[in-house]
């Protein structure tokens, strides 16, 4: 079983910067590709970013590429993703994810493992 835990989330102005991290438990983070999702209120779930499982590839919906940044460190069982330039429609929870054995997957049934999520409010 893994555990995944985020923090960063918060109330920031458009255009603003957050950093969100995604701790996990267990001793086969590197194993995992990690993904960040997003759900806004009545909306689906969406992908946001995936890194590799060694963090030497990634990959992003068209709406965050060039603003988010997605890295690893693989020696503290973490995950981040860097928010830059923030809108307001990126107002969302956001989860971070582990897929087992996986290299740059978007598909939410790919990943076993999900955190609770952490709120990300952007105001105009």
């Amino acid at each position: 079983q893994v555990r995944l835990v985020e923090s960063g989330g918060g109330l920031v102005q458009a255009g603003g910067s957050l950093r969100l991290s995604c701790a996990t438990s267990g001793r086969t983070f590197s194993s995992y590709a990690m993904g960040w999702f997003r759900q806004a209120p009545g909306k689906e779930r969406e992908f946001v970013a995936v890194i590799s499982r060694s963090g030497g590839a990634t990959n992003y919906t068209d709406s965050v590429k060039g603003r988010f940044t997605i890295f690893r460190d693989n020696a503290k069982n973490t995950v981040y993703l860097q928010l830059n330039s923030l809108k307001p429609e990126d107002t969302a929870v956001y989860y971070c994810a582990a897929a087992p054995g996986q290299s740059l997957v978007v598909a939410t049934t790919l990943y076993h493992y999900w955190g609770q999520g952490t709120q990300v409010t952007v105001s105009s």
